[in-house]
């Protein structure tokens, strides 16, 4: 299944971010409550998974930061 340009934007943010804080896919799907496997299938293009924006906010408390920078300054 393909992403779609936000889609793929709106992870590759929280994927730098996740690896900033040097946190391991599964230490965040950990942090946010999830299945040990949530975000390496999110990260996963093959996979269906998706962030909506429940877990934006979550990534955002997560990861001390705003929702908004998981999102870019104009539309794609």
């Amino acid at each position: 299944m393909l992403l779609s340009p936000i889609e793929k934007y709106i992870v590759e943010k929280v994927r730098e971010k996740r690896k900033a804080l040097g946190l391991s896919q599964m230490a965040l799907s950990q942090k946010l409550e999830m299945t040990d496997t949530f975000v390496s299938h999110v990260e996963a293009s093959s996979r269906r998974a998706k962030y909506n924006i429940n877990h934006l906010n979550a990534l955002a408390k997560a990861l001390e930061c705003s929702p908004k920078d998981f999102w870019p300054e104009d539309p794609l």
